[in-house]
């Protein structure tokens, strides 16, 4: 490897890397706006030029090459000169948005203000007036005015969605960006451009003027929208989910997410009509709410009515590893051996960037603990058949028609579930659980990466200070008189939790406290997972040995 000098401290490099990827692979700050370590060099922002000796002017660390015993100055006379004479020249036309901006307190342009700029503009001229709110596809509204013609989203669209939709129109002050002629931005990646724009030109017609982001806080997790395991932020204000954007884990998604996964998996959350809160018995062919003790006592009784043989529990592909192993050690405490787990896939719905056929986060997990599972058709066909009589069910996901109905001629039927649908309308009892976003747990995704999700949402038991959740600037200076401290707290507990509270019922008591007990308990039982815990598994996940 050579070796580099970049503001008197030396380096060493990999052949074919650039300055700027040095200096980022060794944590120093050479700021840019066009350069993206995911997509190609264009070098058109010339805010990373920095001196380097013995070469006659300025270059662009963005497209310059490392080389041996070459000695770099970011932070030289004339670099410095030159980064506010490239700020001014960007501001010149730049429209002061910031107040209503959706970007303010995340944009680059505004750091870089700060960190890189006079502080003042010479110009007196009227400023360049472009299209604003422009509908460049279904998801994304773009805004000429505040583009840097940067073209990170041109590059996206042609290198990584690979739809070529964009494209600059114009030239000099007038530029812009534009589809070419018949296109729509319309593909499942779009919404990766309001990422990567060190602008607020590109915003999410979803999100656009719904909270400010020091009115957030950011929690990371896993999407749940298919089996790859996106990495992803979750933005939470009022105890309610706003947004979610990706996490960079080259190991599973680059940078990036589709725009179901961001747009799709986390309405169920705040779906206040649909939620499921506390738990349920049916009385008189209707459920009614109860509470959790009476709940307990009448699966406790269900599950005494039957012999093990006539009992099914089904795991479920939705559910953390922490849930279905405590489901598998309750199957084996009262030796029920009628595993069902069902794939969720959709044939067909997938593509070569990330998009996965199979819709669940955590498949794999689920068949890493049962691997003598039965499938939901056989399910079907022993609940027709008379050999299976009740059952348990952690996954309540199913629309076909036959598998609802089968379940319908189950005498008890216990009921798991975080929103109400088909399944939930047949339960003897049923149970109120959290979602993704209010529990701790662990997803195998697809490709044997295990990774962790955290609480982003609080639920009635659980307090955002005193239980380590991540806090905004508003959680942490708001009072309970505050309307922001308001927001609703649903009374659900994980399934691991309510399976734990079963089982003492059935004086098969499991001493589980915390998630992390859990899965100290599975990591030890179950051989792929020996010797790995949360703080193994850190942010970025661990690939499985089989």
């Amino acid at each position: 490897m050579g070796k580099i000098t970049i503001n008197g401290n030396e380096y060493e490099f990999k052949p074919g890397q650039t300055i700027i990827e040095v200096a980022t692979e060794n944590g120093l700050d050479i700021p840019h706006f066009c350069w993206h370590p995911s997509l190609s060099v264009s070098g058109n922002c010339r805010m990373c030029l920095v001196e380097v000796e013995k070469m006659p002017k300025l270059v662009i660390a963005c497209s310059t090459y490392a080389a041996e015993g070459m000695v770099v100055n970011v932070n030289s006379e004339k670099s410095v000169d030159a980064r506010k004479a490239v700020m001014e020249f960007i501001l010149i036309n730049h429209p002061l948005d910031c107040p209503i901006c959706d970007e303010a307190g995340e944009c680059k342009l505004q750091d870089y203000t700060f960190s890189h700029s006079v502080g003042e503009s010479r110009f007196v001229e009227e400023k360049q007036h472009k299209n604003k709110r422009v509908q460049l596809g279904p998801r994304i509204i773009f805004d000429g005015e505040r583009c840097i013609s940067c073209s990170r989203c041109i590059r996206f669209s042609a290198e990584v969605a690979k739809k070529n939709q964009l494209t600059f129109v114009k030239r000099g002050d007038r530029v812009t960006i534009n589809t070419f002629p018949g296109e729509s931005f319309d593909n499942n990646y779009t919404l990766n451009t309001t990422d990567i724009c060190p602008v607020g030109a590109l915003t999410s017609k979803e999100f656009r003027f719904k909270s400010r982001v020091w009115e957030m806080s950011s929690t990371d997790s896993i999407c749940i929208g298919c089996s790859r395991g996106c990495n992803t932020e979750i933005w939470v204000r009022n105890n309610e989910v706003l947004r979610l954007t990706p996490r960079n884990n080259p190991g599973v998604n680059s940078y990036w997410m589709c725009d179901k996964g961001r747009l799709e998996t986390f309405k169920e959350i705040n779906d206040v009509e649909s939620r499921i809160e506390g738990s349920f018995v049916k009385e008189h062919d209707k459920l009614v709410k109860h509470d959790l003790l009476k709940s307990i006592t009448k699966i406790t009784e269900i599950l005494k009515s039957y012999k093990a043989s006539e009992i099914a529990f089904v795991a479920s592909a939705y559910e953390t590893i922490e849930d279905n192993y405590a489901l598998l050690k309750l199957a084996k405490s009262l030796n029920i051996e009628n595993i069902v787990l069902a794939e969720h896939k959709l044939p067909g719905d997938f593509d070569d960037i990330l998009l996965t056929e199979d819709k669940t986060p955590n498949y794999n997990g689920a068949k890493l603990l049962f691997p003598n599972y039965i499938d939901i058709l056989a399910l079907t066909e022993n609940i027709n058949n008379g050999k299976i009589k009740a059952a348990l069910m952690l996954d309540s996901h199913f629309k076909d028609e036959k598998v609802i109905e089968a379940l319908s001629k189950l005498k008890d039927l216990v009921v798991f579930a975080t929103n109400k649908n088909k399944v939930t309308e047949l339960a003897t009892v049923l149970l109120g659980i959290s979602t993704y976003a209010e529990k701790n747990g662990t997803f195998l995704n697809g490709f044997g990466v295990l990774q962790r999700i955290k609480p982003a949402v609080a639920t009635e038991e659980m307090d955002r200070s005193l239980d380590n959740l991540s806090e905004s600037r508003w959680d942490k200076f708001g009072t309970k008189f505050d309307r922001w401290m308001k927001g609703k707290k649903y009374d659900v507990k994980p399934s691991w939790k309510l399976i734990t509270i079963i089982s003492g019922s059935l004086k098969v008591k499991f001493n589980f406290n915390m998630a992390e007990e859990v899965f100290n308990e599975a990591s030890n039982n179950i051989k792929p997972l020996n010797g790995l815990d949360y703080d193994v598994i850190s942010d970025k996940g661990v690939k499985l040995k089989f």
